[in-house]
């Protein structure tokens, strides 16, 4: 790591809030770097994690003044602004370069962070990584766009069980058949369950296989002795 936006993204992939981040001016420091450090891996103490910035390879023209070493008054409260001022450019450096659909993806994933989907959706979005939430925010996103909650569902799930198949019967009977490729746990069931809530027809019944494929005619590889779930 080598920038403040690049430490809040690592932070957030460690679990750690940004508000648990205090940037510090480095006493020592390297002119050729605004970090010194190569992995977040401190724990909170007090005042939460101390990471200490060369402020002045970025930003001179804020700082220089701020940071004068001749200024020897107000030592705490020009700390305080300083850390104040790197999260604002911090932030600033996450959000440049996105474009106004991705800002519309951040809301959606906010929303569904503050529990507007539900109690369940807001406990169970941990479940997933950054990655996985953000592709769940784009699709459900779409899903108000296109109205189409089935192809979003074995897409969403598609990239988040990466072997599995859905097969959909809309002759017969609104159902949906969904083969995992892995084995069962509590983690991927509930994983599974989110996806079924925020995409799944309210009028669709559903069947899940997670090791064991669906017997198929004349699809050798889903005929396999003992290997075999009965529909």
């Amino acid at each position: 790591m080598n920038y403040i936006w690049d430490l809040l993204i690592k932070a957030q992939e460690a679990g750690i809030g940004k508000e648990q981040i205090v940037f510090v001016p480095a006493q020592v420091y390297s002119p050729y770097m605004e970090l010194s450090l190569a992995e977040l891996n401190a724990k909170p103490g007090e005042h939460g994690i101390e990471v200490e910035v060369n402020p002045h390879y970025r930003f001179p023209d804020l700082f220089d003044g701020l940071l004068d070493i001749n200024l020897t008054e107000n030592e705490e409260l020009r700390r305080t602004l300083t850390d104040i001022l790197l999260h604002f450019l911090a932030e600033l450096d996450l959000t440049q370069g996105m474009n106004r659909r991705e800002f519309y993806i951040r809301f959606v994933l906010r929303d569904m962070e503050a529990g507007s989907f539900g109690d369940r959706v807001k406990e169970g979005l941990g479940l997933f990584s950054r990655e996985e939430r953000d592709l769940i925010a784009e699709a459900v996103l779409r899903m108000y766009e296109t109205g189409e909650p089935l192809h979003l569902l074995r897409s969403t799930v598609g990239k988040v069980f990466p072997r599995s198949t859905i097969y959909v019967n809309s002759e017969e009977r609104d159902e949906m058949l969904f083969y995992i490729g892995q084995k069962k746990n509590e983690q991927r069931l509930r994983k599974l369950e989110l996806l079924m809530e925020l995409f799944l027809p309210v009028r669709y019944r559903t069947e899940v296989y997670w090791e064991y494929h669906v017997g198929i005619l004349d699809a050798d590889e889903t005929m396999v002795l003992d290997r075999i779930a009965m529909y």
